[in-house]
């Protein structure tokens, strides 16, 4: 698109690299753009012409003076697609500017070219932006689910593919929260993004720009989404969350939610994702890769007011809460509900020797006054552990 800002740049570029006055038109005969800013706006009568036979014109001193808006030089077409969308003229004894003529139209229509290009890249990512979060909003009262779908096909994804949400977090400098070394942050969104879509870089995989340091992917999975399948999602996003750290020295995280072949599901699979992406940060922060499977507990715990969590905690755990090593041995209560109430599993999970878990777990029972050997006490202790860990970082 032929617009004055664009046309006042490039005339005003290019006039001052070959030393001639260069003036640009629309395709009504009006300059927009000039090495002499007191002609834009003004009417160039030979323009009309030159644009209706998409011919070069140049004209003399008398032949400028019969013309209005006119001075000696050479006019030449603007093409687009066939079809003239305005001139580029360049003041001078036809003569001498001649030959420049070709050259600076060429150009011109380069520079056209490449904005056109660069609009269109532009609208398609805000189409794209406005799909993630229509997706991210999804009311099934308020929206018809055809209509998602309808502009998702618009920008060629079918969401009826099984699709996995995945966000990716970045604290990205100069944003809130962000820390870091000082960097241009629409430069840096970019190159985050271009290196998330390197990773997921199926054409059907919809990646944008969502929150302030906050990226999503609707990620298609095999139709079948077996564990192996599960298990490659998560090594893109620990091979995304490793190029981060190493080309922007980053520390971000990722978070994958459940498969989903509808506009409500993949909704779902979005939040769920947000959710594992927060609540794994606060209780699983030496990983930086979390999966919503992984906790769903915790899900369901931060829905619960933390008042009900806390008078659970006391409860259960009371006792044990007000040990110096409590970390230590939730970790343990954790562990062992989670290895299958195993020795062997527990103490590998916890690189501690066997007798050192017969401690820790004899202990926890003589505080708690509970035998763990009762599955279902094991697992109320679980719970009031995950409930704490998540009060423990309120």
């Amino acid at each position: 698109m032929l617009t004055p800002s664009l046309a006042q740049e490039i005339a005003r570029d290019i006039s001052a690299v070959i030393g001639f006055n260069v003036l640009i038109t629309d395709g009504d005969g009006t300059v927009i753009g000039s090495g002499d800013v007191g002609r834009v706006g003004s009417f160039h009568e030979a323009s009309v012409e030159v644009m209706r036979t998409q011919e070069l014109a140049t004209h003399t001193s008398s032949q400028a003076h019969a013309l209005r808006g006119v001075k000696p030089g050479i006019t030449l077409p603007l093409v687009m697609d066939g079809q003239a969308v305005g001139t580029v003229g360049i003041t001078g004894a036809p003569g001498r500017v001649r030959r420049f003529g070709l050259v600076v139209r060429r150009q011109t229509e380069i520079l056209l070219q490449e904005s056109a290009q660069l609009r269109s890249r532009l609208l398609r990512e805000r189409a794209l932006e406005d799909l993630l979060r229509d997706i991210a909003s999804y009311d099934a009262d308020l929206v018809e689910p055809d209509l998602v779908l309808f502009r998702a096909t618009e920008l060629g994804y079918d969401l009826s593919l099984p699709r996995v949400a995945v966000i990716v977090g970045v604290p990205v400098p100069g944003e809130a929260g962000g820390h870091g070394p000082s960097q241009d942050v629409s430069v840096l969104r970019s190159e985050l993004l271009r290196t998330i879509r390197e990773v997921f870089a199926d054409p059907q995989d919809a990646v944008t720009t969502m929150a302030s340091g906050r990226f999503a992917v609707l990620h298609r999975v095999p139709r079948r989404q077996t564990s192996e399948a599960a298990a490659v999602t998560t090594a893109a996003c620990r091979r995304v969350v490793d190029v981060i750290a190493l080309h922007h020295e980053l520390a971000a995280r990722a978070a994958v939610g459940d498969v989903a072949t509808s506009v409500a599901g993949l909704h779902d699979s979005y939040q769920d994702a947000c959710d594992a992406l927060r609540l794994g940060a606060r209780v699983a922060r030496e990983t930086a890769v979390h999966t919503i499977g992984d906790l769903r507990l915790h899900q369901v715990l931060a829905t619960v007011g933390h008042r009900t969590r806390a008078r659970l905690v006391d409860l259960v755990v009371g006792p044990l809460r007000a040990q110096p090593d409590w970390p230590e041995l939730r970790r343990t209560v954790v562990t062992w509900c989670e290895h299958g109430f195993s020795l062997v599993r527990t103490s590998a999970a916890l690189y501690i020797h066997r007798n050192t878990l017969l401690y820790r777990l004899g202990k926890i029972e003589r505080l708690s006054g509970q035998t763990l050997r009762d599955h279902r006490t094991s697992l109320a202790l679980y719970i009031a552990c995950l409930a704490d860990q998540l009060d423990d970082l309120d």
